[in-house]
Formats: structure tokens, C-alpha cells, sequence
């Protein structure tokens, strides 16, 4: 990879930057940084048009449905997400799936020529490049190298100023929106709002979709003051959905989702891979804003999309009965181990609710770890006489963790759990405890605890 033997390599060299994911910390955010490095090789960000989407729910699913959209009408479509599960590249990639390795290689090479020799004392104001700034211009670089006709970015954080938002957008996306680092965004909806909505631009179409009537106030009012045109998917589509009974889920799960819309020649009939309510609203986000696009577009190719979206780590069902789980153990029953990575109230609630729908077990098992910053006093309740099993433990050895208001919230709700504040056993046991009764295991609350899941099963059950 040029100066990189691989992109584990590359990966180890982008980590001696701050990384906020892992160590977030206050006044770090500015767009100033990210134009003059973006200005450095050739303005990348503008080799091709953008999808861009925000929110505090479902923007990495309405990005990824967008994406599939877009490939599916026959476009090469570059995909950003964050977080990734297990693999960096799960970040920058296609719309279906990793790019070819010289794509990897090209930009990997690019970046490193022109970062490493870099002077602090070059940037402006002399502050520190960091970690998301380089790793999304990796992004756009590897976009680039690779021709896509179109990308899709997902927001980090907020939006005003999130690395990606050096773009000039074809449309936004803001997806629902609720009270997330406040520390960061605000400690009121509409604050949280007015950063989520720096994403919209002079002109340039927005659309919305399940904004609380404080929020939407904010966006319909900066919209009107940039002359850009607002689609309320509340207002401009009809939305049903209709789940698939936990039988049927043994087969192929999905979940059958009607969009109507006077921007649509007839309704949108899709079979949903990603589950869950607010999917389906996600799907109509999704389908409204490529389609105030290409008003020409076959809503059959529309719906080809759609059905071929996935992420993983949202509401990620991983059925016994396609052999993913083997007996190595010499275990009794194989359970169902659903990968969410839920980690806000709304959220909770929404996964919660899915997997009530899907299972109604109230004998299922839960595994639950959230970062500290989470608010754990009002997730705690959501969970009262749902699951025969609690474990709670951290999310992971990365992510900054406080078990001790974990388990007090717990308490304070009058929910029995036992904790671990290692994670490795905890993922054992229970996973154990699921295998010995055959029941549902949901694991959710952080994707670093999802991905240490994932890798034990990686290891010892698949």
C-alpha cells in the first residue's frame, strides 16, 4: 500500500492521531482543518455528487438504503459509514461491499505522501490534524481513486461541523433526531437541531422524516432562510409495514413495507432485510430523497434497492437454523443472537419493540454494556420485565465506560441482572446461559460490545 505493507499498517498510523470515537473531548470541532487538507489534494470531496445524511437515529441505515438505491439504478456508489463492527474497511467501501485493494492502496498512498511530511505549524491556527479528519478524507480519496458516479456520506457527529461537511450536497437527509452528546450539541432539542441542520445548504433540497414538532420548527426555518426546498416525509408519504413472525424468521428475515407518495408513479412494496418501525420510515426517507433526484426513476429499481439494503449491527438477527452457530461446545440448543447497537433511549425503545414483535419471549436473555456518556438512568426502566436473564457488563476495552452508574440505574428501576466488568466472560456466559435454555440472546447498548460479540463468535461458534 505505497508506504503501507497493508492496511493494518495504515490503520496503526492513523491511530497516533486524537481519535474522538475512542477519547471524546470538548472544543475539537471546526471545518477550517478539513478544507485545507481537502484543498491539499485537489478537493476530492467534489469528484463526484453527495448523498448527505444526518440524525441521531437511523442515518447509517437510510445511507445504506441510499446507496443500494443508487446501485441498483445502475450507478457506482460509494457508501461512508461509521461505526464499523469489525473491519475498518466496513467504513469506505461500495454499495456493495469493500472496493478492490488497489483502490485501497492508491489513496492509502496518496495520503500518506502528502500527510506525513506535514507541519503542525502548517494548519490552520497550528491545531492537530485528527483522527476522523483523516480517515474521512481516506474516504473521499479511496471514492475518487475508484470513479464513483455517486456517494453517500453518514454524518459522524452533529453535522454544523462534522469532518464530512465540506460537501456540496445533491440532497440532505436528517434522519429523527433526540437529545445525544450534549455536551457537544446542546442540552436542548432545538440546539441539537440547529447543529444537525449545518448540513443543509443554499438551494439545495432537504429532506426529514419523525422530527419532534420542537426540531422540525429549527429545520423548516433554516431551510426557508437557504431557499431549500423541505420534504417532511410525515407529510409527503404514507407508510405501513407488516413484520415477519419469528417462524418465518428461521428462513429469511425481513419485513414487508409499503411507501406511497404523490413523488412516486405507485406505491413502493419492498421487502425490508433491515428490521424494525422506524426502518420503514428510514426506507421512505430513503426512497423520497433519491427520487426528488431522478423523478424518472423505475420505483421498481427503487424498490430492487431497498430490498438488497443491510448493515450490520442493526438489529442483525443471526439464525440457528442456517448453521452460523456451531455446537463446538457440545451445547444443547442454538439460540437466536440478535446484534443491535441501540445506545439512546429512542433507539432502545424502537430495537426493543422490533424484538418484541419478532420473538415475545419474555424468557430471552439480554446482554447490555453503554458508554459513559450514555443516559443510563432512562434506558434502565425500558428493560423492566422483558428478559428472564440480565448480564451487564462494559462495552468493549476501547470505549470509556462507568459499570458502576450502569448497575445503580438498574437498581434504581428494580431490575435483578448479574454484571461482569470482564466482557470476554460475560459474552460467555451469556451466550452459555441463551444456549443452555435455547432462548433469544439481544445484545445491544454499544457497537464495540457488538463487535467483541462477533468476534467470540467468530472464533469459537461459527
Amino acid at each position: 500500500m505505497s508506504q503501507f505493507a497493508c492496511l493494518d499498517e495504515l490503520q496503526s498510523w492513523l491511530d497516533s492521531y486524537l481519535n474522538f470515537e475512542k477519547l471524546p473531548q470538548k472544543n475539537m470541532f471546526w471545518l477550517d482543518t478539513m478544507k485545507y487538507l481537502c484543498s491539499l489534494f485537489g478537493d476530492p470531496q467534489c469528484a463526484a455528487p453527495v448523498f448527505h445524511v444526518a440524525g441521531s437515529k437511523g442515518k447509517g441505515s437510510v445511507s445504506a438504503m441510499i446507496a443500494s438505491i443508487l446501485d441498483a439504478s445502475g450507478y457506482k456508489t460509494g457508501l461512508y459509514s461509521s461505526p464499523h463492527i469489525l473491519d475498518f474497511v466496513e467504513r469506505i467501501g461500495s454499495a456493495r461491499g469493500a472496493f478492490s485493494e488497489d483502490v485501497y492502496k492508491k489513496a492509502a498512498g496518496e495520503l500518506r505522501e502528502k500527510i506525513a511530511p506535514l507541519s503542525q505549524k502548517a494548519l490552520p491556527d497550528g491545531r492537530a490534524i485528527t483522527w476522523f479528519e483523516l480517515v474521512t478524507l481516506y474516504a473521499f480519496l479511496c471514492f475518487r481513486a475508484a470513479h464513483t458516479d455517486y456517494t453517500v456520506l453518514e454524518v459522524g457527529l452533529g453535522g454544523r461541523l462534522d469532518a464530512t461537511n465540506v460537501v456540496l450536497p445533491k440532497v440532505s437527509c436528517i434522519t429523527p433526531i433526540e437529545l445525544e452528546h450534549t455536551e457537544f450539541l446542546g442540552d436542548t432539542l432545538a440546539k441539537v437541531a440547529g447543529e444537525k441542520a449545518g448540513i443543509i445548504k443554499e438551494g439545495r433540497p432537504v429532506v426529514i422524516a419523525g422530527q419532534k414538532p420542537e426540531a422540525k420548527a429549527v429545520f423548516q426555518r433554516i431551510a426557508r432562510e437557504k431557499n431549500a426546498p423541505l420534504y417532511c416525509i410525515d407529510e409527503v408519504a404514507q407508510v405501513q409495514f407488516d413484520y415477519v413472525s419469528a417462524d418465518k424468521v428461521l428462513h429469511a428475515a425481513c419485513m414487508k413495507t409499503s411507501i406511497s407518495s404523490p413523488l412516486f408513479h405507485r406505491p413502493i412494496q419492498a421487502n425490508l432485510r433491515l428490521l424494525g418501525s422506524f426502518q420503514a420510515q428510514n426506507a421512505a426517507l430513503a426512497a423520497v430523497a433519491v427520487k426528488i433526484i431522478f423523478p424518472d426513476l423505475d420505483e421498481k429499481l427503487i424498490e430492487n434497492g431497498l430490498e438488497k439494503a443491510l448493515l450490520p449491527g442493526r438489529f442483525e438477527v443471526i439464525s440457528p437454523s442456517t448453521g452460523e452457530i456451531l455446537l463446538k461446545k457440545g451445547l444443547r440448543k442454538r439460540p437466536f443472537v440478535i446484534l443491535d447497537g441501540a445506545h439512546t433511549v429512542n433507539s432502545l425503545g424502537y430495537t426493543l419493540d422490533t424484538f418484541d414483535a419478532l420473538f415475545g419471549d419474555s424468557k430471552a436473555h439480554l446482554l447490555f454494556g453503554c458508554a459513559a456518556d450514555k443516559d443510563m438512568k432512562d434506558m434502565a426502566p425500558l428493560f423492566s420485565e422483558r428478559f428472564s436473564h440480565i448480564t451487564l457488563t462494559r462495552p468493549g476495552a476501547v470505549k470509556q465506560s462507568n459499570l458502576s452508574a450502569l448497575t445503580a440505574a438498574f437498581d434504581a428501576a428494580d431490575i435483578p441482572y448479574t454484571c461482569n466488568e470482564d466482557f470476554l466472560a460475560a459474552i460467555h456466559s451469556a451466550l452459555d446461559a441463551a444456549q443452555e435454555t435455547g432462548h433469544p440472546l439481544l445484545v445491544t447498548g454499544s457497537f464495540y460490545l457488538l463487535a467483541e460479540v462477533k468476534k467470540v463468535l467468530n472464533a469459537e461458534y461459527y
